[in-house]
């Protein structure tokens, strides 16, 4: 009888991807880098173990928004004080923190628990074209849209 084979935490091996966000759908791009940090494109992919790699984002300043998104999405949040509520619209964001939008996007497509969060700090955003992760020789991934 043949069993279902599941990693192990030890015999996870982690590799280093790019991936240029220059003109890519925010939620298509998310979405990818989701399944990269979660393991899912990879055979060994076990759902309760973080058998994901590691991903670098960069030009997060050049994707995407489509339609009248960047007008009328909003970011909310609150204080917890009254009269605490804030909303930032995305055109705003894109602006001053790109690198915010693309983790939000990802992070909404992981797990909401303790597995979630240790995906995602596997993932490393920036603005430009230029990361300080070249010593983990990242190889480019390319985006299927």
């Amino acid at each position: 009888m043949r069993s279902t084979y599941i990693a192990k935490p030890g015999e996870v091996e982690r590799k280093w991807w790019v991936v240029d966000a220059t003109n890519q759908s925010l939620g298509r791009l998310a979405s990818e880098v989701a399944a990269i940090l979660r393991g899912k494109t990879k055979p060994e992919f076990t759902p309760h173990l973080d058998t994901g790699d590691f991903v670098i984002v960069v030009n997060a300043e050049k994707v995407k928004l489509t339609g009248n998104k960047l007008a009328d999405k909003k970011y909310y949040r609150h204080s917890g004080y009254p009269g605490g509520f804030r909303a930032t619209p995305y055109g705003e964001l894109m602006r001053t923190k790109p690198e915010f939008v693309i983790e939000k996007a990802v992070k909404g497509m992981l797990p909401h628990n303790t597995l979630g969060r240790t995906q995602g700090k596997k993932m490393k955003v920036y603005r430009g074209s230029e990361h300080p992760h070249a010593a983990q020789l990242p190889a480019v991934w390319t985006l299927k849209g």
